[in-house]
């Protein structure tokens, strides 16, 4: 029989919710405008699914390296999610705080599974490498992420383009990474997004401590 953690049964709540505010939004307006917002959570849960494959690892074996690197690729998915708030607005008359909520809602959602599969990949890191190491890996993590976010929302790449389209995005990232100058709102985007998702993981992180401190 397979186990469900309490985590995996938290994430899939919240995606039920999101599920349901959809379908609801259809059924009353008519409009799948939001729809897009399934698609999106599910490459958000990919990284989720694959860092829980990747804790249940003790050591590093030539297939964590794999799924340490297929993590990677899926991982601004998560991240991404926030950005759908850009598409908050009236819409098919259907109430604003409806919207709101539903697009909160899926963010949130995002962020959940952004940050649970870097603590398990945190985790897993931490049995195998030095602290100093894996800070380190973990800020580049979360700024590649923000990178990856940048590329998704404002340039339309994916992580499918790795594979289907790997040369055209190479030469992308190629004049971001040469000409930094003539590219500073990519960089800026990069380095705020990068900015808010370590705060916020950083809290993430310290809140259960704190709560400890002040019981």
């Amino acid at each position: 029989m397979i186990k469900i953690s309490s985590v995996e049964k938290l994430i899939a709540a919240c995606i039920c919710f999101v599920l349901c505010m959809i379908l609801a939004r259809v059924l009353y307006s008519g409009s799948g405008v939001y729809l897009f917002l399934l698609w999106n959570i599910f490459l958000g849960w990919i990284p989720f699914r694959l860092s829980i494959l990747i804790a249940k690892q003790k050591t590093f074996q030539w297939y964590s390296v794999l799924l340490l690197i297929s993590w990677l690729a899926f991982f601004p998915n998560a991240l991404y999610i926030v950005t759908d708030l850009m598409h908050l607005g009236e819409k098919n008359n259907v109430p604003l705080w409806y919207d709101v909520i539903l697009l909160f809602a899926s963010a949130s959602t995002g962020l959940v599974m952004a940050f649970i599969s870097l603590l398990k990949i945190e985790s897993f890191l931490k049995n195998n490498m030095r602290i100093k190491m894996v800070n380190a890996i973990i800020f580049f993590s979360l700024l590649l992420g923000s990178f990856g976010v940048y590329l998704g929302r404002f340039l339309r790449w994916n992580s499918w383009d790795i594979i289907c389209n790997p040369f055209q995005l190479i030469s992308e990232i190629t004049k971001l990474l040469i000409f930094p100058k003539e590219y500073t709102g990519a960089w800026a985007a990069t380095f705020v997004f990068a900015a808010f998702f370590f705060a916020l993981y950083l809290l993430i992180k310290k809140l259960p401590s704190t709560l400890k401190e002040n019981a």
